[in-house]
């Protein structure tokens, strides 16, 4: 079973590099499951229920987020909807959406995606270790085909969630700092792991923000509105091949496709 997992994807480029690439990866690797990261899906900033939308159609299943969920307001109704937009697991459990989902994939089998929200440099929230171990325990009940968005600042915190539930999930993947990280293996219990996935939007940028924004609030401390970047546009994912039966990874390799300037 073939499983891609896309780092955050940023704004309009970022949609465009899932549109333009992602047919042929569903392809090439007869993947079976697409779960993305879409907290910055609008313009960088945020989700609309447009923008969620455009990446269903292009074969995601699934969408994970984090601490931008809440940036555009119209999000709020959709999400208490759409089952297949995730936020955070561990906030308030009054807040709309859910923190996790279990949904049938292309060849059949059910898996279960997981949101989870670090705290170390990050807003307040809870427990992601305690919360994160329920809600595993719940959906190994129906299927050990389990993926972990660990949506975190601290390379720390994300290593730690890893080796936490090694041999419980089929991968813990982190995201949020958008930059692509060297360390993908398969942990000794059978959970595929990387500390960033990295970012699906336009390279030639800071995070995906104009750079020369960037440079100058650096600069000089001026409160400026940020806009995407356009330039380089690339996608970031990793593909994980797992044993259905017991949930493991066999596998984790990270895949890079580049756009046109």
């Amino acid at each position: 079973m073939n499983v891609l997992l896309i780092g955050d994807v940023v704004g309009k480029p970022g949609r465009e590099m899932i549109e333009m690439f992602l047919p042929s990866l569903i392809q090439e690797h007869g993947l079976d499951f697409i779960i993305a990261n879409a907290e910055n899906i609008a313009h960088g900033f945020g989700v609309t229920p447009d923008t969620a939308d455009q990446l269903y159609r292009t074969g995601v299943d699934v969408l994970t987020s984090g601490n931008h969920i809440w940036d555009k307001k119209e999000i709020l109704e959709y999400i208490s909807k759409e089952g297949r937009l995730l936020r955070p697991a561990n906030y308030p459990a009054s807040v709309p959406g859910k923190g996790f989902a279990i949904v049938q994939t292309k060849s059949g089998q059910k898996a279960g995606v997981v949101n989870l929200q670090g705290r170390i440099f990050m807003g307040p929230s809870e427990d992601p270790f305690a919360i994160g171990m329920q809600i595993v325990d719940r959906i190994r009940k129906e299927t050990p085909i389990i993926f972990v968005d660990m949506h975190g600042e601290a390379s720390s915190e994300k290593q730690a969630m890893g080796w936490y539930l090694d041999g419980k999930v089929t991968a813990v993947f982190g995201t949020h700092t958008h930059v692509p990280t060297a360390d993908q293996r398969v942990l000794p219990a059978g959970t595929a792991y990387v500390t960033d996935v990295g970012m699906s939007g336009p390279y030639d940028s800071v995070i995906g923000i104009d750079k020369d924004q960037i440079i100058q609030k650096f600069l000089d401390q001026i409160p400026t509105r940020f806009e995407v970047a356009k330039e380089n546009p690339i996608l970031q994912a990793m593909l994980v091949r797992l044993d259905p039966e017991t949930g493991h990874a066999l596998s984790i390799e990270r895949i890079t496709r580049k756009g046109e300037n």
